[in-house]
Formats: structure tokens, C-alpha cells, sequence
């Protein structure tokens, strides 16, 4: 960073030197020295010679004193100033590094004036974007793994079939369907992730009874519950039902979308003849939804994480069973654009998943 401004700072404070030391000579010329003609005049003393002799000395002194003076001041000032811009220049050498590629610099910020707090937030800035572009290179890779499983085997069944090695058959073609709709949920969540992405701009908000939606989705999904045995109980707490006027403002089918993601990745994610709890209580906020399921804990570092855009607790899950990880970050992407807040526990024995609407 070039020091134009530091320049700019010190003759900003040579100029106000300037300006003082104008103010005192026109002082001791229009002031001092007439009050020293005053003086020679009432003891009968000639004041022209002596007059001129004090105007020179008073000059002369003036100047040195104000030469030293203004030598100090643009010493002070530039060892000061050049401190108080450094974390300036550091911020404007780590934004280039940045903008290159390199995110691991960090500026300095020791003081607690504003230099400091914009050097702060300089490196909130840094860290999210670090963050983000982490985030983005393991997307990539997962979309690429996401999309070469399944066209890998449907080229090698092809080949397979134009080759004559595997027989056409029903099975075979069922299976290539299967991949191909594979291929299809995958096109259809990153759809549905875009669409969250920009929900803020497009909600149609409406007065919305939230058990009720979580009634009308568990009703979809009760027939897999049973097949595997899973138990499911609901508490909807004082102030959520309507007629307790329990009601939260918002887009129908945003949030049966979000109730839609957590009650199919609770289905998946429950072990056999486990138990799913949902329950919704009032709060400070609004009101908060639970959905809390039987099954291994997560780890702390992983909870942190499990709304991010493909990304599975478990890495060990397969594709089919586990999806391609973006459910949970549609639900964050629809809660955060109404307003509210989602979040993660794990511990003993239960995955718990919430979120809150304001209401």
C-alpha cells in the first residue's frame, strides 16, 4: 500500500503548524508590539530603534522555535501515523493474497480503536471466506463423486449390453432406471437448494398452524415408519395449537418443505424399531419445533456442520440410503428466510434437530 495517505495525514498537521505559527506572528506584530510601543513611551525611551529590535528578536526566536516545533510534530506524527495505518496496509497486502487464492493470512488487530474493530472484522471476513471456499472445493468433489457413481454404472451396463455380455433383461433395466433416477432426485434437490437460496425474495406469507403441517406430513411418511418398526410421538405444547393461537406467519409450502427434509431424514437415519419424537413449544423467539430420533450420537465438530451442503454425519452411509447430504441445508436456507434459527444436539442416544419461527 503506497503511503499517500499517511502523506495526506502529515500535511494535514504541518498545515495547522502552519496556520498557528501565522496566528502568533501577526499577533506579536499587531499586539505584542504595539504594547511594547505603549510601554517605551510612557518612560520617555525612543521606540523606533528599540522597537525594530524586538520585532527581530521576537521574529527570529519564533522561527526557531516553531522550525523545531514543526520538525518534532512531523516526526511524532509519521512514527504515529505509520503505526495506526499499518494493520491498513497489512489488510490491503492480505486482501491481494486473497484474491489469489491464499486465505491463511491474518492482519494483526491489537488496538481497540476502530482500526482495531476494522481489522477484526477484516479477519471475520477472512475466516468466512475461507470457510466458504473449503466448503465449495468438498461440494465439487461430492458433486463429482455424487455424479460419477451412478453414470459410471449405467456406462458400464450399456457397454455391457452392446457387447452382449449381460443379456437385456427386467432387472437390468429396472436397475438402470434406478440409477438414472438417482441422477434425477440428485438434479432435483440442487433445484430445490437454488430455490432456497433465494426464498427471502419469494415468500408468501400466510398465518400457518404449525402442527398442523407437522400432522399433515407424518401422514405421508407413516406407512414407512410402521414397515421399520420406528415408534413416533408428538407434544405440542401450551401456545402452539391454534386455538391457543399458536400460529406463525409464513409460506405454506416453504415450511412443508423443511417439515418434509426432517421427517424423511429422520425416517432414514432412525435404526429399526427406534423411536421419533416431535414436539413444539413456545418461546422467546416464537415457537420451536424438535424433532429428536433414537440412533448413534454425532460428534460435537460434526454437529457444527450438518446443515452444510453435503455433508453427512456418517460418512459410512451408502448414496441410496443416505442422499447426496442437502436436505438440511435446504431446511437452514428456508428457516433463516423467515426469520428464524436452526441447530443440532446430540446426546444420549438421540439426534435432536430444531428450529424456530418467529410467531
Amino acid at each position: 500500500m503506497k503511503s499517500t495517505l499517511l502523506w495526506k495525514l502529515l500535511a494535514i498537521n504541518a498545515a495547522m503548524i502552519g496556520v498557528v505559527f501565522l496566528v502568533v506572528w501577526l499577533a506579536v506584530d499587531f499586539l505584542a508590539a504595539d504594547y511594547f510601543s505603549v510601554l517605551m513611551e510612557r518612560y520617555h525611551i525612543d521606540p523606533a530603534e528599540s522597537h525594530q529590535m524586538f520585532l527581530d528578536a521576537i521574529h527570529r526566536y519564533l522561527i526557531q522555535v516553531s522550525v523545531a516545533a514543526l520538525a518534532l510534530a512531523v516526526l511524532l506524527s509519521f512514527l504515529l501515523t505509520r503505526k495506526v495505518l499499518r494493520p491498513l496496509s497489512d489488510m490491503a497486502a492480505i486482501s491481494r493474497r486473497i484474491a489469489a487464492g491464499d486465505y491463511t493470512d491474518r492482519v494483526e488487530a491489537a488496538s481497540r480503536d476502530e482500526v482495531g474493530h476494522l481489522a477484526r472484522a477484516f479477519n471475520q471476513m477472512a475466516d468466512g471466506l475461507e470457510r466458504v471456499e473449503l466448503l465449495r472445493r468438498s461440494m465439487v468433489v461430492d458433486m463429482a463423486h455424487e455424479l460419477r457413481t451412478p453414470l459410471t454404472n449405467i456406462r458400464g451396463y450399456l457397454e455391457a449390453l452392446a457387447d452382449g455380455v449381460v443379456p437385456p433383461s427386467k432387472e437390468t433395466f429396472e436397475m438402470l432406471q434406478e440409477e438414472i433416477l438417482r441422477l434425477v432426485r440428485l438434479a432435483e434437490d440442487l433445484n430445490q437448494l437454488t430455490k432456497a437460496d433465494a426464498a427471502r425474495a419469494y415468500l408468501q406469507r400466510e398465518e400457518i398452524a404449525l402442527p398442523d403441517l407437522i400432522e399433515q406430513v407424518l401422514e405421508l411418511y407413516r406407512y414407512q415408519f410402521e414397515s421399520r418398526g420406528i415408534s413416533v410421538e408428538t407434544d405440542y405444547a401450551e401456545g402452539t395449537r391454534p386455538r391457543e393461537q399458536g400460529r406463525v406467519t409464513g409460506d405454506r409450502d416453504k415450511l412443508l418443505q423443511v417439515l418434509r427434509n426432517l421427517i424423511q431424514n429422520a425416517c432414514q437415519y432412525t435404526p429399526g424399531d427406534g423411536a421419533l419424537s416431535i414436539s413444539t413449544e413456545r418461546v422467546a423467539e416464537g415457537i420451536k419445533a424438535t424433532f429428536a430420533n433414537t440412533g448413534p450420537e454425532i460428534a460435537e465438530a460434526e454437529l457444527k456442520l450438518i446443515f452444510e451442503r453435503f455433508h453427512r454425519a456418517e460418512k459410512s452411509r451408502s448414496r441410496e440410503s443416505g442422499g447426496a447430504g442437502i436436505g438440511l441445508a435446504i431446511v437452514k436456507e428456508l428457516v433463516e428466510a423467515h426469520g428464524g434459527r436452526v441447530g443440532a444436539e446430540s446426546t444420549e442416544g438421540r439426534v435432536r434437530i430444531w428450529f424456530t419461527l418467529p410467531g
